[in-house]
């Protein structure tokens, strides 16, 4: 069953690079909270292929706490030093899963330099 979500993710990629549509980004985003670990693996390797394309969705998400492991650990891996303020104040949350992400993040930014 899951396979047909992942293809599902996969169109919604590609027609969030074609068209731009902040939707089909958005069901990306909500991929991310997926109980299935491929599901939330493939969602991730998708928004980091796109690039910078995905930063406005990443931040949104951010802003709303959505998924903010996982949401920081990308946003880490997109290498845009840009983030790097919005990130800092999550290293000290008090969920330790977040802080330890948010920590993670900033040591691949600081790496990419």
């Amino acid at each position: 069953m899951w396979i047909l979500k992942a293809i599902g993710l996969f169109l919604a990629a590609a027609g969030w690079r074609l068209t731009g549509s902040q939707q089909f980004g958005a069901m990306l985003i909500r991929a991310l909270s997926a109980k299935n670990e491929n599901l939330k693996n493939i969602a991730g390797i998708l928004i980091v292929r796109a690039g910078h394309r995905s930063e406005p969705l990443l931040q949104a998400a951010l802003q709303r706490r959505e998924n903010l492991p996982m949401t920081l650990s990308l946003l880490g891996d997109l290498g845009d030093r840009m983030v790097e303020n919005e990130i800092r104040p999550f290293s000290t949350d008090r969920d330790p899963q977040v802080a330890e992400a948010a920590r993670q993040a900033l040591r691949v930014l600081a790496s990419n330099r």
